[in-house]
């Protein structure tokens, strides 16, 4: 078992390490369609990268449903694997609308498995970013 400290360091040196070995401007939080956000996500077992949609019910609605239409070309042409939840449980248990791609077997915690998972995130980010440039402005119709 790691202590709090130990494991905020962990998780520290991992995304720093990301950011060196894998330098990019994400989009992230940036955009510009209200409640629609890319992250990454790394924890005890699982890596992950996403869409999230995270707005009132109205605009999430309304950018989830055009997700959905996306669905064949996202699977087809960027992120096979790509997962569609509409009622997604965050930590806060808060709920979203997801899409998202995951590596399982991984740790934060365990240093052998991040050169794996920097390469998932990194690969499954530009797929995700790729498909959003392409299709952003249907998205935010």
């Amino acid at each position: 078992m790691f202590s709090k400290e130990e494991s905020r360091k962990l998780r520290e040196e991992f995304w720093i390490a990301f950011g060196k070995s894998f330098p990019n401007k994400w989009t992230l939080y940036k955009t510009k369609v209200k409640g629609l956000s890319l992250k990454f996500h790394f924890d005890l077992k699982v890596a992950m990268v996403s869409i999230d949609v995270d707005s009132d019910f109205e605009q999430r609605i309304k950018v989830w449903d055009q997700l959905v239409a996306l669905k064949s070309i996202l699977e087809d042409e960027y992120l096979p694997e790509a997962v569609y939840e509409d009622f997604f449980i965050i930590d806060n248990q808060k709920d979203i609308s997801r899409v998202y791609v995951e590596l399982k077997g991984v740790s934060i915690h365990n240093k052998n498995t991040w050169r794996e998972t920097m390469e998932f995130l990194n690969k499954s980010m530009l797929q995700i970013e790729a498909f959003y440039e392409e299709y952003k402005d249907i998205i935010d119709t």
